[in-house]
């Protein structure tokens, strides 16, 4: 976990003003007066695949807004097995569960390269108290967090294995061009709709073979939706 940039607090706050997707993240509700308030530096990071932005049970010293690439959060059954519960993505927001119990409840792995502004606790704490517009964001993030994580696994672990790898599929869209869909390994995808990698495997390539979607690469992790009925109806 190595900073690329760390900034002073008086440039982090002025890149947090002037970041692209500041609409979506946490500061968005901010104005002036607010920013003036932060006093310790926000961390610019990056982090390769597979790198690990925080672990379940960890103690939290800070948020982590999601500026680029995909998170997959980890969590461990009662049997010792893993579950990736949810799949956060650009403008997500990450261990907003740590303003309550103080701990990350997820291992946050990153699934492609990722970039991503760690917040201080202290600061959203604080700010939070002096803020009502952030007391209240930070209310819509949370709401949002375990809407989307029930949303997760309601869809995503029920019905058919074609049906389960179709909502997969259109769950990730890109949030700024829905025919995009971008995938990662097929074990991560079967751990999310509890089925066999080689049935997600075979899920996908029926889905190719029907033209209901198009592989972008070689790799299989960027396809096209050409049939978007095709999936919906699954």
């Amino acid at each position: 976990m190595i900073p690329i940039k760390t900034a002073s607090a008086w440039r982090g706050t002025s890149d947090c003003r002037n970041c692209a997707i500041r609409e979506m993240v946490l500061f968005a509700d901010l104005d002036e007066s607010d920013f003036s308030k932060i006093h310790a530096p926000i961390d610019d990071l990056e982090y390769a695949v597979g790198a690990v932005l925080a672990q379940e049970g960890e103690h939290a010293t800070g948020l982590f807004t999601l500026r680029s690439g995909m998170v997959k959060l980890v969590r461990t059954t009662s049997d010792g097995r893993e579950r990736i519960v949810r799949v956060m993505r650009q403008g997500d927001v990450l261990g907003l569960e740590a303003l309550v119990h103080g701990k990350y409840e997820t291992d946050a792995v990153a699934l492609t390269a990722t970039s991503v502004c760690r917040i201080p606790l202290d600061i959203i704490q604080s700010l939070g108290v002096q803020s009502p517009r952030l007391h209240q964001s930070l209310m819509r993030k949370w709401s949002h967090n375990q809407k989307e994580a029930e949303d997760w696994l309601a869809d995503l672990n029920f019905g058919t294995a074609r049906q389960r790898v179709s909502n997969f599929i259109l769950k990730m869209r890109s949030p700024t061009d829905s025919d995009l869909v971008t995938l990662f390994s097929r074990e991560d995808i079967g751990s999310m709709v509890d089925l066999k990698m080689e049935t997600v495997s075979r899920e996908v390539s029926h889905f190719v073979r029907e033209g209901v979607i198009e592989p972008l690469d070689k790799q299989g992790r960027t396809y096209r939706i050409v049939k978007p009925e095709g999936l919906t109806t699954a």
